[in-house]
């Protein structure tokens, strides 16, 4: 069963996602769905994340990526699949 192993999702998303609660909504969102990872603002004006879970979790997370929180405009999402560190718990990073 494919949808059922475990896999990383590393996502940068672009565009105007700091200031507007973008990392808050994504640990909400990321917990909903029961992901492990993290997520924080870098100095340039992106997000990155990292999403661990199952494939068809991950695969709802990075769509929910390209709309984020309510007041966010998300430019671009870039996405690199790999194999599970076995993170646990999802937190929000400075």
């Amino acid at each position: 069963m494919a949808q059922n192993r475990l896999i990383q999702a590393h996502v940068f998303i672009s565009g105007k996602v700091q200031g507007v609660g973008y990392r808050y909504y994504t640990s909400r969102q990321a917990q909903t769905l029961k992901l492990s990872g993290w997520v924080k603002n870098l100095p340039d004006g992106r997000v990155e994340a990292v999403f661990e879970g199952k494939s068809q979790a991950i695969d709802k997370m990075v769509k929910w990526c390209y709309g984020g929180s309510p007041n966010a405009i998300v430019t671009d999402v870039a996405i690199e699949m790999k194999p599970s560190e076995g993170l646990q718990g999802f937190e929000m990073r400075r």
